[in-house]
């Protein structure tokens, strides 16, 4: 790879030959269509053509084919499996994500000649770090303003997510910023309605943070959901700024990467980056985006903390997959980059050393909605049994002896493991 272009990495199946299909594709996405036209010409070509750099084999039987793929007469009945690298001139599309994107993810996934294709990867040139200054808080930034210097930061999201009226929400939020909770976000649900418009749920929100914060002396971040029309963006961030918050959270598919850059260029507060609608791109092996590019995008783009799905979750992610995302968050590139994996999906405090297991590290926003909210006691009872279970898992104390003294966490317990696992 160059600093004059972009290494996009494909899994692909196809009946064609896979050398033959990742020309299709580079052609496809580059200068060519279904027939050579007059203007094409080899200097053209050889300027602005994408180029594949090696194509490897992949073993396995692949997947379903996509609706329409071709199979030529006399083919095998599985279509060749491989892995192909292709380089784009960056003078194609320049850095910017919109353009690139329409390169690297572009017509590619509707190809009759592809049975299977899958962005897996993406190489970026230095250039895309002159445009886009990525996380301008990311894990020490949110540290900081949370005045929480070490340990696993604990979480939650309101719950009903929908629904809770103005004065219900009130309470709610003082009990868990009394307890101490180190973070709060409203639901991906819960952006602008009726029953708690963003301006007046924002300021009630913020006079409950104050309020606990006298008594504590410590305030919790919440990150409102200002996800909206991409000119709302900033006067929705401005509201959350002026009335003393201190996060702001957005859809990223929902405002589109360009969205997350156009707010990343105006906002002083944090960006908490949630996935809504991201298994669509991502979650068949058959087509659309690996996470590791939705990662390096969404945090080129400027997130501070990113979902990365949940150990043990109740969605469709392994394990192994949320560990390795969760690495993958913390892993720089172009030099920096680094944001805040943000655990959510069915936690609760029976997998914190599970979690710690696998993931090996402290610097994660664990979010508990129903492992808080429905605890027998109580949303703050909730807080108090995952703080006891993340400091036994820290402390080497297994859970069931940290359970035998700590009354809170041995009523989650008895709650949640036979329904969570």
């Amino acid at each position: 790879m160059t600093d004059q272009q972009v290494v996009a990495v494909y899994d692909i199946e196809s009946w064609l030959p896979p050398a033959q299909a990742a020309g299709v594709l580079a052609g496809e996405q580059s200068t060519g269509t279904f027939v050579r036209v007059p203007g094409e010409s080899d200097a053209l070509r050889e300027r602005f053509g994408a180029t594949v750099l090696d194509v490897t084999g992949l073993p396995g039987s692949g997947n379903t084919p996509l609706p329409g793929a071709v199979r030529p007469p006399g083919a095998g009945r599985r279509p060749h499996r491989a892995r192909v690298r292709i380089a784009f001139p960056l003078h194609n599309f320049g850095p910017s994500v919109p353009n690139l994107l329409a390169a690297v993810a572009g017509n590619l996934f509707e190809l009759r000649e592809m049975a299977a294709v899958r962005l897996v990867d993406l190489e970026l040139p230095a250039a895309f770090a002159g445009r886009y200054p990525g996380p301008a808080f990311g894990t020490a930034g949110t540290r900081r303003l949370m005045d929480a210097p070490d340990n696993t930061l604990i979480g939650t999201i309101v719950k009903p997510g929908i629904g809770l009226r103005l004065d219900e929400l009130r309470p709610l939020v003082r009990e868990l910023a009394m307890a101490g909770i180190d973070f709060i976000k409203d639901d991906e649900l819960n952006g602008n309605p009726p029953h708690a418009p963003l301006p007046e749920r924002i300021k009630a929100v913020n006079e409950e943070l104050d309020r606990a914060a006298d008594a504590t002396g410590r305030r919790t971040m919440y990150a409102f959901n200002i996800t909206d029309d991409i000119g709302r963006l900033e006067a929705n961030h401005d509201l959350v700024r002026e009335t003393g918050g201190t996060c702001v959270m957005v859809c990223v598919q929902a405002v589109g990467l360009a969205g997350v850059a156009h707010l990343r260029e105006r906002a002083t507060l944090p960006i908490h980056g949630h996935r809504a609608m991201s298994g669509a791109l991502l979650r068949s092996p058959q087509i659309g985006l690996g996470p590791l590019v939705f990662q390096k995008l969404a945090r080129l783009s400027g997130v501070d903390q990113l979902h990365v799905g949940g150990i043990a979750g109740k969605f469709y992610e392994t394990d192994e997959d949320v560990v390795a995302s969760v690495h993958a968050m913390r892993t720089p590139f172009l030099g920096g980059y680094e944001a805040l994996p943000v655990l959510s999906s069915g936690q609760w405090p029976g997998i914190a050393h599970r979690t710690l297991e696998l993931t090996g590290t402290h610097d994660l926003l664990v979010l508990a909605g129903g492992g808080i909210h429905a605890h027998p006691l109580g949303p703050a009872a909730g807080v108090a049994a995952m703080r006891a279970a993340w400091r036994a898992a820290a402390e080497g104390e297994s859970l069931a002896e940290a359970a035998a003294h700590d009354r809170a966490l041995a009523l989650a317990v008895e709650r949640f493991a036979g329904i969570r696992g």
